[in-house]
């Protein structure tokens, strides 16, 4: 993973590594939800908000429910465990630099070791990692608008507490999401 033509700058590991960090903690988050609507029963007659049953959720709506929750929970360990790669590629190299060119800084009490690293590898890790990432939070997102179709009754039924609880979902979250992907991809060209 070493390239010899991009010496870091002096604290570009450390900055990988707290990218790669943020990553995986964001992505254990969303996990911990995906997990959290899983253990829902989405049977549970006693947690319907629906006064009308006909529009109550039918069971091709559970079914995506729970399909969607394995999509996102895929995707979401998918990006951690590249994302982790990444992080031990980066340590990997700079444990073999100890014994050649090795520089340290020391800031207080941490010590951050500089490796030299494969940009390109790099880029295209953070890539993939941000990648399924987005597609995990594209997968819960509509986990999300199904737990509200069986709690609050379907789209198809015009539902205002419905569409009160989707809409802003459904602009919210593609809306950080393309401030995600442009920030990834400014990242990438850099």
């Amino acid at each position: 993973m070493a390239d010899s033509d991009s010496a870091p700058t002096k604290f570009s590991t450390s900055i990988h590594i707290t990218a790669l960090d943020g990553i995986v903690n964001v992505n254990s988050l969303f996990t911990l939800a995906v997990f959290i609507g899983l253990a829902w029963n989405p049977y549970d007659s006693s947690n319907w908000l629906i006064a009308d049953q006909s529009c109550a959720a039918t069971p091709k709506i559970a079914e995506d429910l729970v399909t969607f929750h394995v999509y996102s929970f895929s995707s979401f360990l998918f990006s951690s465990l590249v994302a982790l790669g990444i992080k031990q590629a980066i340590r990997i190299s700079n444990s073999g630099n100890q014994t050649r060119n090795h520089r340290s800084y020391h800031i207080s009490d941490l010590t951050f070791d500089l490796g030299q690293i494969n940009r390109g590898v790099l880029r295209v890790g953070y890539l993939v990692s941000a990648a399924g990432s987005v597609c995990g939070c594209v997968f819960l997102m509509l986990a999300l608008v199904n737990v509200v179709q069986i709690k609050l009754g379907t789209l198809a039924c015009g539902s205002s507490h419905s569409y009160g609880a989707v809409v802003p979902l459904v602009i919210l979250v593609p809306s950080a999401l393309v401030i995600y992907v442009c920030a990834v991809l400014y990242a990438f060209t850099r």
